[in-house]
């Protein structure tokens, strides 16, 4: 069945999020804080391990740098044309506007945050993008099942220390795959190996980011830089 894949990891985000949720309301305020720190950590490592994976090829007992231009040339075009745009505000309007629709607006004071620290998180990396394609084309929805229970576990841990914004990342998980998969035929024959690759080292930097904020409490602007996720792709085609 096609579209199985996001209804299913839409199904993996709600239940881990629920049970995160009734986990929250019995965990202390110090070690919600504490749950939190770590869950920003565990971030950090994924997206580290992700990025050096990209980054370096080991060639016996030492260690070659590649694609660096990649990140460097694409963030930074991404970053302008980002702030241009202003996603990270758009992505807070939708976040308040989300929050505003609940039943007497949401006691949560970090909703927003959540919401799209989660959001980026899940829809940042190339198993959404290849696990759509797949399940668009073949109606194998074996990649985002896997993803599911991956992201089941992710949404547990940042659930029980954020809120429950964390439970409304699964509208954009909808929104993103689901277009996906429904214009698979017409997006497969532009995602080639190559582009995955870039996709998937420049994401994995987004997601270290994604951590940082989490971990520090800092602010930087990760839905500004989504846009590099394009020029990462766009640099696959590049004659050199």
């Amino acid at each position: 069945m096609t579209g199985l894949g996001t209804l299913v990891n839409m199904a993996a985000i709600l239940i881990g999020s629920g049970i995160g949720l009734l986990l929250k309301n019995g965990i202390p305020k110090r070690l919600q804080t504490t749950i939190s720190s770590a869950v920003g950590l565990c971030v950090v490592f994924v997206g580290v391990t992700g990025a050096i994976k990209g980054l370096m090829n080991v060639s016996g007992t030492t260690f070659e740098t590649k694609d660096t231009l990649v990140v460097v040339i694409c963030m930074a075009i991404g970053a302008a044309i980002g702030e241009c745009l202003d996603l990270e505000q758009r992505m807070e309007n939708l976040g308040d506007w989300v929050k505003s629709k609940l039943p007497n607006g949401s006691s949560s004071s970090n909703f927003t945050e959540a919401f799209v620290s989660t959001s980026l998180v899940f829809c940042i990396g190339a198993m959404a993008i290849v696990g759509s394609i797949q399940d668009g084309l073949t109606g194998d929805s074996s990649v985002l099942v896997t993803k599911a229970i991956l992201d089941c576990i992710i949404i547990f841990v940042m659930t029980a220390s954020m809120g429950k914004g964390c439970i409304f990342s699964a509208l954009p998980v909808f929104l993103l795959q689901g277009s996906v998969t429904l214009l698979a035929a017409a997006i497969a024959p532009f995602i080639t190996q190559a582009a995955l690759d870039n996709i998937s080292l420049v994401g994995d930097g987004l997601i270290l980011c994604v951590g940082v904020n989490t971990m520090f409490h800092q602010k930087i602007k990760v839905a500004n830089l989504l846009p590099a996720l394009i020029f990462a792709a766009a640099w696959a085609y590049l004659p050199f």
